[in-house]
């Protein structure tokens, strides 16, 4: 993948109520009037790496080769923390480097699917010409974005980096017929969404026993009207991953889950 595409998707926490995302538009448009620009979230939890880089990794995969996704959550900004372009075969992320792109690097680092090279933003030629200490996404990665879209290289835009910053991410572990998750994400719907993936349950088996807190569920629903209104389930999400859900309701409120809580799953014969 040697091109970007005409989309820049932005991820960042800065809600909606505030003009920051629309600063960042319009900076975007006026290096570049023609590109398409896509709002993946301006939810994610203030300040919350982990959940952005949840975000980004489930999302990236589903936009055109080439397309530009900038990503801000940077409770470092004016800090020494490094700002990075990396590329992948099929993608551009434009982001601080704190630990947002964790899941991909891993996914990357575990298949050998596809390669990963960074550069670091240092050319000021690409950043507007005042730059603030606490406002990077309008000052640096909305204009370096914009310029990734006009066929600006990376290397133009700063020299090669390795060594990014990774999360210290959870990982289920797997003992014989038992494995030990975690929680890793409440969605607005209140799912509790696990780091245990349907290949990693699969491994044990198809008959086990899956209890987090004071809750316990014997089966994997395929959808969550097959439980009764009011009634937690076990479902595989659209992330790929193990959820603990309520169908109609919220399994944080109902069942107290949060994140970091501990899911067991024990196999039964």
């Amino acid at each position: 993948m040697d091109n970007p595409s005409c989309i820049i998707t932005l991820t960042t926490d800065f809600g909606t109520s505030d003009a920051y995302v629309g600063i960042m538009k319009g900076v975007i448009f006026g290096i570049n009037p023609d590109v398409q620009v896509v709002d993946l979230t301006h939810a994610i939890p203030p300040q919350d790496i982990h959940d952005a880089a949840l975000s980004i990794h489930s999302a990236h995969r589903y936009f055109p080769e080439g397309t530009i996704h900038t990503i801000v959550v940077d409770p470092g900004v004016g800090s020494d923390r490094r700002a990075v372009v990396c590329q992948t075969d099929h993608a551009f992320f434009v982001c601080p480097d704190n630990g947002i792109l964790t899941y991909l690097l891993q996914e990357i680092e575990n298949t050998g699917a596809q390669s990963i090279n960074a550069v670091a933003i240092q050319n000021q030629t690409y950043y507007l010409p005042e730059v603030s200490n606490t406002f990077h996404g309008r000052d640096i990665f909305a204009p370096v974005a914009a310029h990734l879209s006009l066929g600006v290289l990376p290397l133009d835009i700063g020299p090669s980096v390795a060594d990014l910053v990774q999360l210290p991410v959870p990982i289920p572990q797997v003992s014989g017929s038992t494995i030990i998750g975690q929680i890793v994400k409440i969605d607005r719907f209140g799912n509790a969404i696990t780091n245990i993936s349907e290949s990693v349950l699969a491994g044990i088996g198809s008959t086990y026993e899956i209890r987090v807190g004071g809750t316990r569920l014997m089966r994997l629903n395929r959808a969550y009207a097959e439980s009764g209104i009011g009634k937690p389930l076990a479902i595989i999400g659209s992330f790929g991953l193990l959820e603990i859900a309520i169908n109609g309701g919220s399994a944080e409120v109902s069942l107290g889950l949060k994140w970091g809580d501990v899911v067991e799953i024990q196999r039964y014969d």
